[in-house]
């Protein structure tokens, strides 16, 4: 065991948010790297989330450590923070999860403002759209056309897809304008479906100046809400993905396909492997609540084609030595070995894991005439719009793959 006790000492700071030692943590992180991996892939504040130590989480949050970040299995920070149940430790947490995207949002934006600016004027229209093998499925597959206008740096954009999580998604009919110039920025987004308007003012260097910590306060019916809901991580798996040139005609006589769109010819690609993963976690709900959240599946799910595993909590692994976050009594010298092979055991309480798999076929119309820049302007856009709306950021995901030459007029994914 003298090995595995060497190893410990290789991570004196872990070791330290291990045993909660957060007057001495405090002291030893300066000049420290806060963003250090222990040997299972958690950083400094991972672990203390997971072990459950508040003290240390807070010590760390002081020091800058990134609450964004993932560890190896895709989790983040709140998402571990809600899986101990502790009120306290999910309000920390996402007071500095809220405070950190805020700071990044307003510091990127005059960066956004000047690109866009650079960029010529235009119109544009892209075409998102859902289909199913299933003919009654396919006829209510959510599908947009999502429209982009440009002027200086005036954009309007227009939707009608609100939302798609969780094989769900929102319709209505929404504008969103904004005028930017310099440090400031106006936001107006238009609900045409209740005839209302909203209007944000920023200026964005004064923004900057007044935005403090104290200034996130976050609700109490939102800790409750994230405490009695299941933690839901939905990636894009493009690891595997492959563009392929459609064919047209018959067996002999194939030839590329190519098809006229919105004026421009486009070739078109299908492209294979790609793959939507719902990670849902239900360890810290009590059955009444995941009695109610099975309840409230969407029935449209075994139609459209939804692999589902589950995964049980380690019950049977659990000693006599265990605490709540340490259910199966793992040792700090286990832990910190590389060498040591912990098996199905693991800290932070034991996870309830389902994980749905959906396997999509896109198709892509690439237009290599169209007088439009994909990366140099309507990228910039995207990524505006992508702040504030969790459908943007999935199209902006999905567009910033590595394309075939030209630009996307259309995109298409059958279920």
């Amino acid at each position: 065991m003298s090995s595995a006790r060497d190893a410990s000492d290789h991570y004196p700071l872990h070791r330290l948010v291990w045993n909660n030692d957060y007057r001495q943590l405090e002291k030893e992180l300066r000049d420290q790297n806060v963003e250090a991996l222990d040997p299972r892939g958690r950083t400094l504040l991972h672990l203390a989330v997971s072990l459950g130590h508040l003290e240390s989480a807070r010590v760390l949050l002081r020091h800058k450590a990134d609450v964004t970040k993932e560890n190896r299995q895709g989790w983040t920070v709140l998402h571990e923070a809600v899986s101990t149940g502790d009120p306290e430790m999910v309000y920390t947490v996402l007071q500095h999860r809220d405070y950190h995207n805020t700071s990044m949002a307003l510091e990127g934006v005059p960066e956004l403002l000047r690109k866009i600016l650079e960029a010529p004027d235009f119109y544009v229209q892209m075409k998102w759209e859902f289909t199913s093998w299933v003919p009654l499925v396919s006829r209510i597959c959510p599908n947009d056309v999502c429209r982009i206008w440009k002027s200086g740096a005036k954009l309007r954009v227009d939707i009608t897809l609100l939302g798609f999580e969780n094989m769900s998604w929102i319709r209505g009919r929404r504008s969103f304008i904004f005028k930017g110039e310099d440090n400031w920025a106006e936001l107006m987004e238009v609900n045409h479906d209740d005839k209302v308007v909203m209007t944000e003012h920023f200026d964005l260097s004064q923004e900057m100046e007044r935005l403090t910590l104290d200034l996130m306060k976050p609700k109490s019916r939102e800790v409750e809400r994230r405490l009695t809901s299941p933690v839901i991580n939905t990636s894009l798996d493009t690891k595997n993905i492959a563009f392929e040139r459609t064919k047209s005609g018959f067996w002999g006589w194939r030839t590329d396909k190519a098809e006229v769109v919105n004026g421009y010819e486009a070739k078109v690609y299908t492209v294979n492997n790609v793959s939507v993963i719902t990670k849902i976690r239900t360890e810290h709900l009590t059955e009444e609540e995941k009695k109610r959240y099975k309840a409230d599946r969407n029935p449209l799910e075994s139609l459209l084609g939804t692999v589902e595993h589950q995964f049980g909590a380690q019950g049977d692994l659990t000693t006599e030595c265990a605490t709540a976050n340490n259910p199966t009594a793992i040792t700090p010298e286990e832990y910190f070995s590389e060498e040591f092979d912990l098996k199905d055991r693991d800290i932070g309480r034991p996870k309830e894991l389902t994980i749905r798999t959906q396997k999509f076929k896109a198709t892509l119309w690439m237009c290599e005439e169209f007088p439009l820049s994909l990366e140099e302007q309507v990228i910039p856009i995207i990524d505006l719009m992508a702040r504030t709306s969790a459908h943007f950021a999935r199209l902006r995901d999905f567009i910033k793959l590595e394309f075939p030459p030209g630009f996307p007029v259309k995109i298409g994914t059958v279920k």
